[in-house]
């Protein structure tokens, strides 16, 4: 195959490519978005065009419309237009690729998200080496910046019973009875939801669909605290995934990894109430899955983070999270409460252990404020 092809036909094999080595949905959406930002600055570098003598364009004509073209407040250009020009990638230089970085770095993107994109195109010129004929991979040459030091944000364990039983407090309007049925999770997990009887007297107030809602809200945010699963993980189940009996889910993790999470009963009984209750949202496309939206589809990771922020917006004393911020809660809560962190890494899915052991840190960190508010001689 050639390295000379339109911007389209590019990113399309690129991206037939990372289908074919099983990359997560996720990061293959990621990466191509990424790699057409870079084509996009690409075909549009005054450098490059001049370097090969205007052939990333498709004709005279379009290499003229460069220099009117409009770009956008923040850099890029637009990828529609950049599609259907050819571009060789045999032609991109560290120069092209260094340029890209210093607009990104411009428009203030984090450090996170350009190491993101840097291993993205890395991933792209490795395609072209592979598949294309490529001989010259400029992006093996780039440095991934260092990521901040921060620390992930974490509720404290009440902060986390309160947002689990803010799906009550809609119900009912209020926030104290949800908060006080709750304070059993933080000391040690008892049930935090309200019976499937209860659930019964209030649908006569309630609409069905709204009480629906609300009960799938619950086994959402039980679940994603119960097992720390990632959000794409919860949403890609199905319920043939559920081991009702040793309160255990299946999970496809990074890498079309499979592992095994268990639950505990306030998730369990979580679990019931909405199975019972998933006829009302079933549809011709639903399937098997467990989660789903009020279309009758499988629910999105972007309903879940909303309902997430929703929820944790009851509690104004609470940092505002997402489902990740409840993974990593719950993984510094077990810590806190003395599981292995060889466990906490099996639990989450983690291919090493430093990506787990951020967690002590975050441990060693509530202790120390604990301490300086606590002790009178800090």
């Amino acid at each position: 195959m050639s390295t000379s092809s339109t911007v389209a036909d590019l990113v399309a094999g690129y991206a037939d490519h990372l289908r074919s080595r099983d990359v997560s949905e996720h990061t293959a959406r990621a990466y191509v978005s990424d790699v057409t930002d870079f084509l996009d600055h690409a075909v549009h570098s005054t450098k490059l065009r001049r370097r090969t003598g205007g052939r990333t364009t498709t004709g005279t004509s379009e290499r003229n419309s460069f220099e009117s073209e409009q770009r956008s407040p923040d850099g890029d250009g637009s990828s529609q237009q950049a599609s259907g020009t050819r571009i060789d990638l045999a032609d991109v230089e560290l120069d092209d690729l260094r340029s890209w970085l210093i607009a990104l770095d411009d428009a203030g993107a984090a450090k996170s998200t350009v190491a993101r994109k840097i291993a993205a195109v890395r991933s792209l010129f490795a395609y072209g080496v592979s598949n294309l004929g490529l001989r010259n991979n400029p992006a093996a040459r780039l440095r991934t910046p260092k990521k901040d030091s921060r620390l992930p944000t974490v509720l404290k364990p009440q902060q986390a019973a309160d947002l689990i039983s803010a799906t009550e407090n809609h119900r009912t309007g209020g926030t104290g009875s949800g908060r006080r049925r709750n304070e059993d999770v933080a000391n040690g997990g008892t049930d935090t939801r309200s019976s499937t009887a209860d659930d019964a007297d209030q649908g006569a107030k309630d609409d069905p669909l709204d009480a629906a809602k609300r009960i799938r809200d619950a086994a959402i945010l039980e679940m994603l605290y119960a097992t720390a699963v990632r959000v794409s993980e919860l949403t890609g189940l199905d319920r043939s995934d559920i081991d009702h009996r040793a309160s255990m889910i299946t999970v496809l993790g990074k890498g079309n990894k499979e592992r095994r999470v268990p639950f505990g009963t306030p998730a369990r009984r979580a679990l019931a109430d909405w199975l019972a209750t998933r006829d009302l949202f079933a549809g011709p496309h639903s399937g098997d899955a467990l989660f789903l939206g009020v279309r009758g589809g499988r629910i999105g990771a972007r309903q879940v983070r909303e309902l997430v922020h929703r929820y944790g917006s009851d509690d104004p004393s609470a940092p505002d999270i997402g489902p990740h911020g409840l993974r990593h809660s719950a993984a510094t809560h077990m810590l806190d409460r003395g599981a292995d962190l060889r466990q906490i890494q099996e639990l989450l899915g983690h291919s090493t252990m430093s990506s787990t052991q951020i967690y002590t840190q975050v441990s060693m960190q509530r202790l120390q404020e604990t301490y300086r508010r606590a002790h009178p001689r800090a």
